[in-house]
């Protein structure tokens, strides 16, 4: 794996068939950035912008992601970190770190999409409350 790594990014509207080694493709549009795996094997790195996946954070001049790449699909199994354009390796993980890292984040997607699920079936309730009309002359009592 080659150290010293830097991405240049580059914000684009739809993410490229063909992607460049060393860019990271940021579309904002579709909440995503993509880039071919830095330890150089060519495999398509996705990762979508969402409250239980990747956070990218930006400065005006380099991007970052949160949390760090885990290419666990890959034969490579590359992991390495995004900071300000840099690409910093981080540790290989056990089989056994890779599952549990897995079954967090599984855990996690179900526990926010219950917690979305919970509050759309309460702003149901209020939205399907029955409404009760005052008549003309009820509202004009209360005034007295």
């Amino acid at each position: 794996m080659k150290s010293g790594i830097v991405l240049k990014h580059e914000f684009v509207e739809f993410i490229p068939e063909d992607l460049e080694q060393g860019t990271l493709y940021v579309s904002i549009r579709f909440a995503t950035a993509s880039h071919l795996c830095c330890c150089g094997c060519g495999n398509k790195v996705v990762t979508p912008f969402s409250p239980t996946d990747w956070t990218l954070i930006s400065n005006g001049k380099t991007v970052s992601l949160d949390p760090s790449i885990g290419n666990w699909s890959f034969p490579c199994q590359s992991h390495y970190w995004i900071r300000n354009n840099r690409v910093y390796w981080a540790a290989q993980w056990s089989q056994s770190q890779i599952e549990r890292g897995r079954l967090r984040d599984r855990n996690a997607k179900d526990n926010y999409l219950g917690d979305l699920e919970a509050a759309s079936a309460t702003n149901q309730d209020i939205i399907d409350a029955p409404t009760i009309k005052k008549s003309w002359w009820q509202t004009l009592k209360e005034w007295w």
